[in-house]
C-alpha cells in the first residue's frame, strides 16, 4: 500500500517542482530576458510576478540600476612622451537589456575592457599640461567615445572621471622648479609694476613743483619737520638764496 502511495505522489512532488521553476520574481530594477526554444522573446519581462514555461523558457536577469566600474591603472604615454599611470571610474547602465545579453557575451566585462584601452589610446593624444589642466573636457571627450562604442551593446556610459595621474619622481620635481620659477617671474613683474607707477608718480609730483615754487618750498618745511622728529643733537640744513636776497638787497 505504502508503495503505491509513493508512486501517486510522485506526479504531485513533480509538478511542484516545474511549478517554481516557472514562477519567477523580479526586483523593480530588474528585467528578464527570455529564450524560448533558443529565440529570444522580443520584450523583456518586468518587475513582479512572471511566469515561464520550464523547460522551453530560460530566463535571464539583467539590472538596470548604475554600475561603478574601477579602471585600474594604465600606463600611458602622453604626446610629450612622458610615461605616466592614470586611473578613472565610469558610470554606466544597461538600457536595452536584450542587447545587453544578445550582442556581446558579457557586457561588464567588454566595457571594463574598452574603457581601458579608451583611456590609454585618448590620453596618449594629450600633452601632460592639458592632461593635468583640462581634466574635465578629457573626461568629456572620453565619455563620448566610450557611449559610442557601447551603444550597440545597449549600454549608457552616463560619465567618466580620471581620479588619479601618477606622475614620476623626477617629473614631479620638475614641475615644482617650474611652479617656483612662475611664482619669482610674477614677483618680478608686479614688483616692476610697482616702480613703474612709483617712477609715474614721482615725475608727476616734480611737474607740479615745477609750476608752483611755493609747493617745493612747503615740502622743504616739511622735510625740516620732519628731521627735527628724530633723536638728533644737531641738525645742519640749507637755506636757500632766497630767504637772504632781501637783506642783501636792503644792504
Amino acid at each position: 500500500m505504502s508503495f503505491v502511495l509513493s508512486w501517486m505522489s510522485l506526479p504531485l512532488i513533480i509538478g511542484f517542482f516545474w511549478l517554481v521553476n516557472c514562477v519567477k520574481i523580479l526586483r523593480e530594477y530588474e528585467r528578464g530576458v527570455v529564450f524560448r526554444l533558443g529565440r529570444m522573446r522580443p520584450e523583456p519581462l518586468g518587475p513582479g510576478l512572471q511566469f515561464i514555461v520550464f523547460p522551453i523558457d530560460r530566463m535571464l536577469t539583467i539590472s538596470l540600476r548604475t554600475i561603478t566600474l574601477d579602471v585600474p591603472p594604465q600606463d600611458v604615454i602622453t604626446k610629450d612622451n612622458v610615461s605616466i599611470k592614470v586611473n578613472a571610474v565610469i558610470y554606466f547602465r544597461v538600457m536595452d537589456p536584450n542587447k545587453a545579453i544578445v550582442e556581446v557575451e558579457d557586457y561588464l566585462f567588454a566595457t571594463s575592457q574598452m574603457a581601458q584601452t579608451t583611456l590609454r589610446s585618448i590620453l596618449g593624444q594629450v600633452e601632460l599640461d592639458d592632461l593635468l589642466a583640462q581634466r574635465e573636457k578629457l573626461n568629456q571627450r572620453i565619455q563620448d567615445v566610450l557611449d559610442k562604442q557601447t551603444d550597440p551593446w545597449g549600454v549608457k556610459v552616463s560619465t567618466v572621471e580620471i581620479k588619479h595621474v601618477d606622475l614620476p619622481d623626477e617629473m614631479r620635481r620638475a614641475i615644482a622648479r617650474q611652479a617656483e620659477a612662475e611664482r619669482v617671474r610674477r614677483a618680478k613683474i608686479i614688483g616692476a609694476e610697482g616702480e613703474f607707477q612709483a617712477a609715474e608718480k614721482l615725475t608727476e609730483a616734480a611737474r607740479i613743483m615745477s609750476e608752483q615754487p611755493m609747493s617745493l618750498q612747503m615740502r622743504y618745511l616739511q622735510t625740516l619737520a620732519e628731521i627735527a622728529t628724530e633723536t638728533n643733537s644737531t641738525t645742519i640744513f640749507p637755506i636757500p638764496i632766497d630767504l637772504l636776497k632781501p637783506f642783501l638787497d636792503k644792504k
